[in-house]
């Protein structure tokens, strides 16, 4: 109760290392998970960015979330290795009156528009970076009043199957 009430539980230097690898071990897992060598579009293994994240000397802060460092990560990978966030792969409905206009807006924030078809409204399907999803959404929102929708087909666009060998 004493310790409930005044101070700190005193963590042993093996509980902290434990705690502190689980922490590299979760980073390099949602670095693995949300990134792709943009040449190959093919993800990264798990033991890969751990490899990299040594190489880089990255230490775990024990006081921020494991997806603000994991992306903090990723922009220190980038200067050493090929490595890419995954694009996200979204449709949107547009009205037919504002989805002309709204198109030029969106158009710097869209990385490869796959398809388009115009009939009674305006339905794009494009890849985008992940950072600019909010943007997007509200976007959308803000210049349809509510009338467009934005629908996210696949969180990453990743190239799966075998490795063929030349």
């Amino acid at each position: 109760v004493q310790i409930l009430s005044k101070g700190e539980l005193q963590v042993s230097d093996k509980e902290r290392h434990t705690q502190l690898e689980q922490m590299f071990r979760d980073i390099a897992t949602i670095v693995a998970d949300k990134c792709v060598n943009p040449e190959t579009k093919r993800p990264y293994t798990v033991i890969l960015i751990e490899r990299a994240m040594k190489d880089i000397h990255y230490s775990v802060k024990p006081h921020k979330s494991t997806k603000q460092q994991a992306l903090e990560v990723i922009r220190q990978l980038k200067e050493t290795m090929q490595i890419e966030r995954a694009h996200m792969r979204l449709r949107f409905l547009l009205p037919a009156k504002e989805g002309k206009k709204l198109k030029e807006k969106l158009k710097p924030l869209i990385k490869v528009i796959e398809s388009e078809d115009f009939h009674e409204q305006l339905e794009i399907v494009c890849l985008i970076d992940p950072g600019c999803f909010r943007e997007i959404d509200e976007l959308i929102r803000s210049e349809t009043k509510g009338k467009g929708t934005l629908e996210v087909l696949s969180l990453k666009d990743v190239e799966e199957g075998d490795e063929k060998l030349e």
